[in-house]
């Protein structure tokens, strides 16, 4: 083989080397949360999508990779209790971000049949020994706002990022006005954020008020199937509320990623 071929590959081979090693430190953004942020498998199958699908979309990704790990049908509690979230923090490093987003399934029965994924209500420290049916073993259950202080705590202990949102509304409504999770999940939510000192992102009302201001008939075409599930075009107005959000952050750099479209 002559010089100049093994020169050629030489530099071949160390920018490729370059390349990995500039992926493999690039931060990466990792969202986790029920159907409303992932439906299906993330490409609207069934006409149903999350906002999360579409949030890379907002990011310059030469710069951050994103990673939509949210799953359907899963609580706070069962996104940790399925494994999904071990498998995230083997790879979460520091200068990763996370976004979580739960709530709308952790509002179901402890221990039903069907899928026993609720928590207790509420950011306490009580627990509850349960049967779980579908796990076929003893459980204990914590309230919503322990199983976010874990995502938070153990986020934290790798270097990374939390990032906690309040869950979407849905299409339901009063005198007008979309409900709103103020006494709830969106509270629990966000007295969490604030007592671990991490960013919040009041997803409910950047959500809601932008819902109020189009009228009830506008926002039903932005559900597929129930009041629940977003279709594309809703779902891509959520993620452009997440990225709102996003940019009004000031004690985190994840903005910094942002991109304008």
């Amino acid at each position: 083989m002559s010089l100049s071929k093994i020169k050629y590959r030489w530099l071949i081979a160390a920018l490729a080397c370059i390349s990995f090693t500039m992926q493999k430190e690039r931060p990466t953004l990792y969202v986790i949360g029920d159907s409303t942020v992932k439906n299906g498998d993330g490409l609207g199958r069934n006409g149903q999508w999350g906002w999360g699908s579409f949030i890379d979309r907002y990011f310059d990704t030469t710069k951050i990779n994103v990673r939509n790990h949210a799953i359907g049908g899963r609580s706070s509690r069962t996104f940790i209790t399925d494994g999904r979230w071990d498998t995230i923090l083997a790879y979460l490093k520091e200068g990763d971000y996370v976004i979580i987003q739960f709530g709308h399934n952790d509002a179901g029965p402890l221990d039903d049949t069907a899928r026993a994924r609720g928590t207790i209500k509420g950011t306490g420290e009580e627990v509850k020994e349960i049967y779980n049916p579908i796990r076929k073993k003893q459980e204990i259950v914590h309230s919503y706002g322990w199983y976010l202080r874990k995502y938070v705590r153990e986020t934290k202990e790798r270097k990374a990022i939390p990032i906690i949102c309040s869950p979407i509304p849905r299409d339901q409504w009063n005198d007008g006005k979309v409900k709103r999770a103020n006494e709830d999940y969106s509270k629990w939510a966000q007295e969490v954020a604030a007592s671990e000192a991490v960013e919040f992102i009041d997803l409910n009302t950047l959500i809601a008020d932008r819902y109020d201001a189009l009228g009830r008939e506008k926002v039903g075409g932005f559900f597929y199937g129930d009041h629940t599930h977003t279709n594309k075009e809703g779902a891509i107005l959520n993620a452009e509320a997440v990225m709102k959000g996003v940019r009004s952050l000031e004690r985190v750099a994840l903005r910094n990623y942002a991109v304008f479209r």
